[in-house]
């Protein structure tokens, strides 16, 4: 993981020093990173006595998050002209506006700042990327600690929660994470609770998540010499079961411990017309470039995607670009 430049600190202190009021926005169907990074900006604004507003289009379907939902909001505050030219919007864990959601009010053309960790991200202005941080929250934590010092309990605990989840719980980082520990061992000094930040990750799940889970493991199809495994949720599936969730990191992680299994593709109706995509891999396969040619992104061994048609055509699509690389 690098290091955040000095150049780049002092730019978001300039765009923060530049703007009376912000929205803060992750990602639409956030996950740990996207919602707890925003809690730990909202903590950095709070301690400046700045204004904001945290704005996310949802929904809070995994069960570590949910109660979280209320601090946000789908509706963004109203804003004369003259106040709406003095506030800005940062956006968290992602780096394009279609992947905010539907948010009620009008985000075009407020000055904007990206901070991501995404392989995928491109923006050439007024951003803080690097795809060799494990999460957005080791970003967030670098520009506290460089402009404010130490960050506090709070701020902490919100952090290293947002880093537990993104990594599988430092599961799936490599042998040059050095850095990760060296910040996540900051953290825990501040206050952070690794054994209760686990039992927050790995609890509470409905009893409906496991019966969808038993589903699509049934469902499950090996291919290309069973290198890659493929599974699906229909419609009628959301509705008897996935109405509060679903465990997509027990799915993947399951598949991806069989022998020989090298990457995992799972595929969702949403309507009837639209389809979300799920992948997985282990080192060798890059999902996030078979996930970009068909409009989506993410890292090198998770990512995603939203697609038009319906899944046996879905699954086609995009198990051709699987055989390709498998």
């Amino acid at each position: 993981m690098q290091i955040i430049s000095d150049v780049k600190i002092s730019e978001f202190k300039e765009f923060i020093k530049s703007h009376d009021f912000f929205y803060v926005a992750g990602h639409k169907d956030p996950d740990g990173d996207a919602v707890y990074s925003c809690l730990a900006m909202a903590d950095f604004l709070d301690a400046q006595g700045i204004k904001y507003q945290l704005i996310s289009a949802g929904p809070f379907k995994r069960p570590e998050i949910r109660e979280k939902a209320n601090f946000f909001s789908k509706e963004m505050t109203f804003l004369s002209e003259p106040e709406r030219k003095k506030s800005g919007l940062i956006i968290l864990d992602c780096s394009e506006m279609a992947r905010l959601g539907e948010i009620e009010g009008d985000l075009n053309g407020l000055d904007t700042f990206i901070i991501d960790h995404h392989k995928t991200a491109e923006v050439s202005s007024n951003c803080i990327i690097d795809s060799t941080s494990p999460a957005t929250a080791c970003l967030v934590q670098q520009i506290y600690e460089k402009i404010l010092g130490q960050v506090p309990k709070k701020t902490a605990e919100h952090l290293f929660f947002a880093l537990s989840t993104d990594t599988g719980y430092f599961r799936f980082l490599n042998a040059d994470s050095a850095e990760v520990f060296v910040q996540a061992a900051r953290l825990v000094e501040a206050g952070a609770n690794p054994r209760k930040t686990y039992d927050e990750m790995t609890g509470g799940k409905p009893y409906s998540t496991r019966k969808l889970l038993g589903i699509m493991l049934d469902r499950v199809e090996r291919r290309y010499g069973n290198k890659l495994a493929v599974t699906y949720e229909t419609m009628e599936d959301t509705k008897a079961w996935g109405q509060e969730g679903r465990d997509s990191d027990a799915l993947y992680s399951l598949l991806l411990s069989v022998d020989g299994i090298e990457a995992v593709l799972f595929v969702r109706q949403d309507t009837e017309l639209t389809c979300t995509c799920g992948f997985r891999s282990r080192d060798k396969v890059d999902v996030s470039a078979i996930a970009a040619k068909f409009g989506g992104g993410g890292h090198k061994n998770a990512a995603g995607l939203s697609i038009d048609g319906k899944i046996p055509d879905v699954l086609e699509k995009i198990c051709a670009e699987f055989k390709k690389v498998l």
